[in-house]
Parts: structure tokens; sequence; C-alpha cells
């Protein structure tokens, strides 16, 4: 029977990375597969999953009226690839894990945790409900601890804690940070160097 995985972790962890090369361990093997990022993710171009590697390739999109049903897997579909997972709906990440469990096919599902709050994104809350396998991928803090929350910086590099839950960006927009970073009180340069710009 095959499984919803569920591949998380605070940015820059190698998610994008990790699911291309699962693509290709398919592919090298002459099977098929279907990968999608989020429709509203253009860091490297509409469409495109990037890797800070220098890696990208040109795959589907979904966005919240996508309905992922049956059809997703016909032809041969080995394997269902989902970059950017915290931006599904709870409906969708529902729908996934039905098509894993009615159809040959595994569903690996990567993407963020929480928000740049600590709050959860509704897609990832259900994701880690209902995948039948976790796995939290490790990158590390400024301050060498393991990174597990992620921070908004503005242009000048100082934190943003208040606004909406999504707003696209990389390494120029967010940082991947421990716990203790996450919670200091101040953006405080000594605590973690390297952290705030």
């Amino acid at each position: 029977m095959s499984k919803l995985y569920f591949r998380y972790a605070a940015m820059n962890a190698g998610k994008s990375t990790h699911l291309l090369q699962a693509a290709y361990n398919y592919e090298e093997r002459g099977m098929r597969v279907r990968l999608f990022t989020a429709a509203l993710d253009d860091r490297s171009g509409v469409g495109l999953i990037g890797s800070r590697l220098g890696l990208t390739r040109q795959v589907e999109t979904f966005g919240p009226d996508t309905v992922f049903d049956s059809a997703w897997v016909g032809d041969g579909v080995a394997c269902l690839l989902i970059d950017e997972a915290q931006f599904l709906t709870p409906g969708q990440a529902r729908q996934l894990h039905r098509l894993a469990h009615r159809h040959p096919v595994p569903v690996l599902c990567y993407g963020l945790r929480g928000d740049f709050r600590g709050e959860a994104f509704p897609g990832s809350a259900m994701l880690l409900t209902l995948a039948d396998e976790l796995e939290e991928m490790k990158t590390i803090c400024a301050c060498a601890r393991k990174a597990s929350m992620n921070l908004r910086i503005d242009a000048e590099g100082r934190r943003v804690q208040d606004g909406e839950q999504v707003l696209i960006g990389g390494n120029d927009r967010y940082r991947a940070v421990c716990p203790s970073c996450f919670y200091s009180e101040v953006d405080d340069p000594a605590h973690a160097p390297g952290l705030f710009g």
C-alpha cells in the first residue's frame, strides 16, 4: 500500500534538492513521476522548482482551486512529488492522502511546518495530522544549534513580527533559526552572529 509522506524543515534544509533527487531516482529507473509546486511561489520562476544548489526543473503548479483526484495518477505515474506543500489547503492534503491509499502511488510532500510567527500553515497542519510517515529534515541556525523555526526580516535585516502569513522570499526575507534565537527579545547580533544580516 502506498503512503503519504511529509518531509518538513525550516528554510535552507534542502527540501527542494531532496525532492529533485527523488524524482531523478524514479526516472533513472524508467518510472514516470509528476512534480508540482505552488503557483504563487515565483522565486525561481512560475512553475519552476529551484534549489539553492542551482538545480531547477519546470513542473506543474497547484493553486487553492486545484483538485487532486484519481486523474492525477493516470498513465502509469509511479509517484507524485509536491514542493512548497505548506501552501496546500487542508482539503488538498486530504485529497493527496486519499490518493495514496486508493492508488498504488506514493505521494511525497516537502514544505515548511510553521511560518515566521511560529504558527502552522494550514496545509502543513493537515499533513502533520494525516501523513503516514513524517521526516524532519535538518538545518542549522547561525548560532550552530538545530534550526526549526523561520524568521522574517525586512530589507535592512531587522526582524519582522507582524504581517501576512505568506510573503514569498528566500534568504533575502527569511532566516532559519533555533527556538532560542526565535524567542530572543531583541535583534541582538551578539546573540547569534550573522543572524540578522
